[in-house]
């Protein structure tokens, strides 16, 4: 290689080395996300640098740090690391003014920067619900309303009716470079939100492992309702019956009043009141009746009623005392007809009795038919019983004139003793 072509390969060889350093003598930063109060770390990194110092700038561009020297009098400012390829500086106990733009500059010629944005998150404060009205009463309308401050960016709140979620209505407000945040829910108050707890949850970046809620739990006032519950179904003379009467109110609606057919209990010593309950302990007629339970509280009154008839207790039938039938020796000589008709279909002998109705009815039949003939026969023959006039008697009609009849009549007649037939 000559003279030349050796200065032209140590030409290119120094370029690429000026190129190569000079590309590589950018500072390197990243953006950092911290929670107010925490601690944030700035990292400026060169790749390539020639001794060259690096300088950290706040975005008031106040020079923090260059390279190891402090130059803004802050105590929570820190220096983590210095080197000529790297420059790392921490911030403790953030707060919201440190949020912006940092800066790392190189000082070569000319200068070279890079920008890092430090994000500090503004941590919501616990949320106030208001608006709760203690007691509120059955049918009002209420607006529950909850609030947090300082949030950043801007929270999110959810409302919980147990644990169920339900919609509120969100409003957001800025503050400086915090927002305050609200969120309403309405509610038509009924007996059913008594004890009912309704919770404001904060959703935000900055409460990831401790989340901000609030809690309140409804206290409903309500009127009274009345049902009255019985122990027996069907209650019979002699037993023992229990009424109670369950009401259910906010104020408690004690205590209940029982009365009869819209009077006094009348017999208090067998109708025992204890409480809500009203006890029977021997039931006979004269319990039948309308019992009425009622019970009541400031904001009304309310009442059942439970009609009670008494049952005849079940008879039972007494005890046969028909001396039991003396038993016959079995036949031996009828074994094998019992073996047969104990072989038979199970229903033959159902069969057997149906066929025995059917021959009994018509021979009752034939037998009331026979009863029947021998009454009409013997009524006729009973008719026709007695002494008749034989044929001797109709000379009397074969007469030429009347003087001969009478005269034939006569003779007949006088001979009538002698010519009487008996029928027997």
């Amino acid at each position: 290689m000559n003279l030349k072509s050796h200065l032209i390969f140590t030409l290119y060889t120094i370029y690429g080395i000026l190129l190569k350093g000079i590309s590589g003598q950018y500072p390197l930063v990243q953006n950092v996300t911290v929670t107010e109060g925490g601690t944030a770390n700035m990292t400026c990194r060169v790749e390539y640098n020639d001794n060259t110092s690096l300088q950290w700038s706040n975005p008031a561009q106040q020079t923090l740090f260059f390279g190891d020297k402090k130059a803004l009098r802050d105590n929570r400012i820190e220096l983590v690391h210095a080197s000529w390829s790297e420059l790392t500086i921490s911030i403790n106990d953030v707060t919201l003014t440190d949020d912006g733009m940092y800066t790392c500059s190189l000082f070569t010629m000319p200068v070279r920067t890079a920008k890092a944005y430090l994000t500090v998150l503004g941590v919501p404060e616990k949320p106030e619900i208001d608006g709760l009205t203690k007691p509120a009463l059955e049918g009002d309308d209420i607006t529950l309303t909850c609030m947090t401050q300082g949030s950043k960016p801007a929270a999110d709140l959810r409302w919980f009716r147990n644990e169920k979620e339900v919609k509120g209505a969100k409003e957001v407000n800025a503050s400086g470079k915090t927002f305050t945040v609200r969120s309403s829910l309405q509610l038509h108050v009924d007996r059913n939100d008594d004890g009912v707890a309704y919770t404001c949850k904060v959703d935000h970046v900055a409460l990831a492992q401790t989340p901000q809620q609030a809690t309140e739990v409804l206290e409903v006032h309500y009127a009274p309702r009345v049902q009255i519950v019985h122990s027996l179904a069907v209650p019979q003379e002699g037993q023992y019956l229990k009424l109670e009467c369950v009401s259910k109110g906010n104020p408690s609606p004690d205590p209940v009043m029982w009365t009869k057919d819209g009077g006094e209990l009348p017999d208090l010593d067998r109708m025992i009141v204890e409480g809500r309950e009203l006890t029977f302990t021997s039931l006979n007629k004269t319990d039948n009746g309308t019992y009425r339970c009622e019970a009541g509280n400031h904001l009304g009154t309310s009442s059942a009623e439970y009609v009670l008839y008494v049952y005849d207790p079940p008879t039972t039938l007494p005890p046969s005392t028909t001396p039991p039938l003396h038993s016959i020796p079995p036949d031996p000589t009828r074994a094998s007809d019992r073996t047969v008709t104990d072989s038979r279909d199970p229903n033959a002998l159902g069969q057997h009795g149906t066929d025995h109705a059917l021959i009994g009815g018509v021979v009752a039949v034939v037998v009331f038919v026979t009863l029947c003939l021998i009454i009409v026969l013997g009524r006729y023959l009973a008719r026709h019983k007695g002494t008749y006039l034989t044929n001797e008697a109709k000379g009397a009609d074969d007469a030429p004139d009347a003087d001969t009849a009478i005269i034939n009549a006569e003779g007949n007649h006088a001979h009538a003793e002698e010519k009487k037939e008996y029928f027997i």
